[in-house]
């Protein structure tokens, strides 16, 4: 009897444990895992089917999963830090025990592995763009006129900008992008918000990474742009925008607008506008452009 409960015991435990699956999301990282022999997959769709059929097991025993992306690079690197046999499982679980605490993981909640493994990529970019504006930002240093931080008065500057988009938007469902081209590439940021009735519901990491990329453009004044378009029952979609100029926002007239939606980026060809959706200039943010040369 004592044995029994022992046993029951240890399954209710493990239905408390927490645990996180590094996924092989493409063929190119797979086929870079199977040089190490203890690597026991040999195609990378079974290993896809495996992975899901594990995850819809683990949630019918009512444990609860993150997935994180498992690079091969990292991997290896990190082997090399740690002095691990990158071909033993037990690195492996390492690493993954590694991704769960400093990368971007997601839980598994039943749906399609597919679009898990999307918006796994889709996080993980987000991260690493968040990641890397934030280097350039620290490393612009103090201003060498007045010695204010050059990125945190850059940070306040698109906080205040941010909030003032948001404030003079109309009503209904917001989704803002903003670029910033530089090398090796342009940076994009996306904010989702939902309108209530009452108040906004944001998401503070998408804030954060917004505000980041959107202080770069000023802080390097790079070539840029903001564009936002509103979503409420009854009424046409709203969408405007502006330009990154001198350390400000330069409202896009509507035909600028209209360009820039109904024209292909690849190939310049122009593509039929939506229904139901107006392109027009932007709301007055209600405050004035900063002077030309020092911003601080």
């Amino acid at each position: 009897m004592a044995h029994t409960d022992s046993r029951t015991m240890r399954r209710v435990l493990r239905r408390e444990i927490a645990g996180t699956i590094g996924l092989l999301t493409d063929e190119h990282d797979f086929r870079a895992m199977r040089r190490y022999r203890s690597f026991a997959f040999d195609d990378h769709e079974t290993y896809l089917e495996q992975v899901e059929g594990l995850l819809r097991t683990r949630a019918l025993q009512g444990s609860h999963t993150a997935v994180a992306l498992f690079d091969p690079e990292d991997y290896a690197d990190f082997c090399r830090r740690e002095s691990l046999d990158p071909d033993l499982p037990s690195s492996r679980t390492r690493f993954t025990a590694h991704l769960a605490l400093t990368g971007p993981t997601l839980p598994y909640e039943g749906q399609p592995l597919a679009d898990l493994l999307a918006a796994l990529v889709d996080e993980a970019v987000r991260q690493a763009t968040w990641e890397y504006a934030t280097t350039l930002l620290a490393r612009l240093g103090p201003c060498a006129t007045c010695g204010e931080d050059i990125g945190r008065a850059a940070f306040t500057r698109a906080s205040h900008l941010l909030a003032r988009i948001l404030d003079t938007a109309p009503p209904g469902n917001r989704h803002l992008v903003c670029s910033v081209t530089g090398e090796p590439e342009t940076l994009i940021a996306v904010l989702h918000t939902t309108d209530t009735g009452e108040a906004l519901e944001l998401d503070e990491a998408e804030v954060l990474e917004f505000t980041t990329v959107l202080a770069l453009g000023l802080a390097t004044e790079s070539p840029g742009g903001l564009v936002i378009r509103t979503s409420a029952p009854g009424t046409p979609d709203r969408v405007y925008g502006w330009r990154l100029r001198s350390y400000a926002l330069d409202p896009l007239t509507a035909g600028e607008v209209f360009d820039a939606y109904c024209t292909d980026i690849e190939s310049g060809d122009l593509i039929s506008p939506e229904s139901n959706v107006d392109y027009c200039r932007p709301p007055d943010l209600g405050e004035e452009k900063p002077a030309q040369g020092h911003h601080h």
